[in-house]
């Protein structure tokens, strides 16, 4: 597809990458067929290829309006599009320099304008996230069932290790994880620990950026990444192993931090030496797989669902490895039909686009349900939460579920 870009797009870094992306685009419409939103509304504007030409059009200088922006809204940037492009078109990075210019454009109406200036300034700092889940939780009573979604209940603390060893990595906590569900990373720290590999944290590290980037909030977005940067590479200069992601949402994120700031000449090299560290739990336990049958024990008696988030399969491409994992120590895991499709929870599509967002999360329920598991598990805390708010069935991340394998052997009699 060609483009000629508008004179404000022309020759700057967001004009370049756009023209090199939507140039690969044919129109062939193979990502219509797996496109979530398509699915659900039929309409060519909320699809991939109707959101390429609307951009196409909005970065030569043709008038935009609220519909495109709602259009582009209502994208879940779940990337299930990239995977089934034959083209190799990156839409994932398209549809947020797409939602940037937009925003540029059109102006927003003040109900929109406050939550997302709420969202981008509470949900990324986590101090400011936890006293709002505390109060949250002493006011879930008298709360409407839509709310009390967004408020999952407490967990029972797990102990924290505090063994030393010589091999040690780095762990994101995440800004929403530890006060939603903080028994992740007590899991992974928990896990890693049994199999002699000490887990450290970084004073100043935070929110990887994702939801101020999605957000359009570009600048504030990249400042998270250099914070981030700063305060991983002292650790990184003194041999960690590795960077470690459980949450797969924070994980395509950062393994994205050599591109963001390719042209920052005083952080691009440390972003990009950030990214390749970066690896996310499903990486990271196979090569430990041996070490874990023998802790585990023989199988038990368990089916479980598991719901492989975007992020996880179409953001990273790692198919496969919880699975393979979790069925070498002997779980009876299975996928869902449609399991390359969005849950509906997508960062803060959940709160944004809330009919949206239910009807994807019915869909996935149903099929996750006729399993008939006694556990659905996940990669992603906000699948978690979204899913576990309306499911049935327990919903928890994999890597609580191998902790609980490892804390209770079932051993040959």
């Amino acid at each position: 597809m060609q483009i000629e870009l508008a004179d404000f797009m022309a020759g700057t870094p967001d004009g370049d990458e756009a023209q090199a992306i939507i140039g690969k685009c044919v129109h062939c419409g193979f990502c219509t067929a797996t496109c979530p939103t398509y699915q659900l509304l039929g309409d060519e504007l909320d699809g991939p290829r109707g959101r390429i030409y609307l951009m196409k059009q909005m970065m030569e200088g043709e008038p935009v309006t609220q519909k495109t922006q709602l259009h582009l809204d209502r994208c879940l940037t779940c990337r299930n599009c990239e995977s089934t492009c034959p083209s190799g078109v990156q839409y994932g990075r398209l549809i947020e320099i797409g939602r940037r210019v937009v925003e540029t454009r059109v102006r927003r109406p003040a109900g929109q304008r406050l939550m997302r200036y709420a969202l981008a300034n509470a949900v990324p700092r986590s101090g400011v996230f936890s006293t709002v889940m505390e109060l949250g939780r002493l006011a879930r009573p008298f709360l409407g069932q839509k709310l009390k979604e967004k408020i999952p209940r407490g967990q029972i603390p797990r102990a924290i290790p505090d063994r030393q060893h010589a091999r040690r990595m780095l762990l994101l906590e995440g800004c929403v994880q530890p006060s939603m569900l903080p028994n992740i990373n007590v899991a992974t720290r928990r896990v890693l620990d049994s199999l002699g590999v000490q887990i450290v944290t970084a004073d100043g590290a935070g929110c990887c950026g994702a939801i101020r980037l999605h957000l359009a909030e570009t600048e504030d977005g990249l400042a998270d990444v250099r914070r981030n940067v700063d305060a991983w590479w002292p650790h990184v200069q003194q041999g960690v192993e590795a960077i470690v992601m459980n949450a797969s949402g924070c994980g395509a994120t950062v393994k994205d931090y050599g591109h963001l700031l390719r042209h920052d000449p005083h952080y691009a090299e440390k972003a990009a030496r950030i990214s390749a560290l970066t690896k996310d739990l499903a990486e990271l336990l196979p090569d430990f797989s041996e070490k874990l049958v023998s802790m585990v024990g023989r199988a038990r008696k368990c089916r479980v669902a598991f719901h492989p988030p975007c992020t996880l399969q179409h953001g990273q491409k790692i198919k496969g490895a919880v699975e393979g994992l979790l069925r070498a120590i002997g779980v009876d895991v299975r996928l869902p039909a449609d399991s390359h499709l969005c849950c509906g929870s997508a960062g803060t599509y959940s709160i944004t686009q809330p009919e949206l967002a239910g009807k994807l999360r019915s869909n996935k329920l149903a099929a996750l349900e006729r399993i008939e598991p006694d556990t659905i598990v996940s990669a992603n805390v906000g699948c978690i939460s979204h899913l576990g708010a309306a499911a049935g069935t327990p919903v928890r991340h994999w890597i609580e579920l191998l902790d609980d394998l490892i804390s209770s052997p079932v051993r040959e009699e």
